[in-house]
């Protein structure tokens, strides 16, 4: 994981900490995660990769807003489902996104227990370069029957794409 604060003191002298962290040096250390559509797992996600930011799901409209402001300085995670109509509103998010500036470190595919359909995982495909990695997060059965995700016992697989997931971000935190 990145220090929060550079490694020196007020003298820039290295291997002190500073008395006081200035506001300009310090990095939030919160991915932000942005749904490509309703259902995309973003608050599940935000409960397991905290401290992590929900921004909520994509509008419908046409040319969708990035919450830009919302996300500014921090990683931003979109997530989707892997179906045919969730890659296609993934490829709307990424273009919004990047239509603003912006840069996807991880699109976070998150299964329903069934196959993903082959026409999702071409439209995926071609997310591949206009993200920092496509991740796929296996479908938990317990999450439906648990009123929080957090309760959930994960199984390796899960674990192993949150720590893909957080090294793709920049962050090397434990999951639990």
């Amino acid at each position: 994981m990145p220090l929060l604060w550079p490694a020196m003191n007020d003298t820039g002298e290295p291997g002190a900490l500073p008395a006081r962290v200035p506001r300009d040096k310090w990095e939030r250390p919160e991915v932000v995660i942005w749904g490509a559509h309703g259902g995309a797992g973003t608050s599940t996600l935000a409960t397991w990769l905290q401290p992590a930011g929900d921004l909520g799901a994509m509008g419908p409209e046409p040319d969708p807003l990035y919450p830009a402001d919302a996300a500014a300085g921090r990683v931003l995670i979109v997530a989707c489902r892997g179906t045919a109509w969730s890659a296609a509103q993934a490829t709307r998010a990424v273009a919004a996104v990047r239509s603003q500036g912006g840069h996807v470190a991880v699109l976070a595919v998150t299964g329903d227990g069934w196959p993903e359909p082959a026409t999702a995982a071409r439209r995926l495909r071609l997310l591949e370069p206009q993200a920092g990695a496509v991740i796929r997060v296996p479908f938990i059965p317990g999450l439906r029957l648990a009123d929080e995700p957090a309760s959930v016992p994960l199984p390796r697989r899960a674990l192993r794409a949150l720590a893909q997931i957080q090294a793709a971000a920049g962050r090397n935190f434990p999951i639990w």
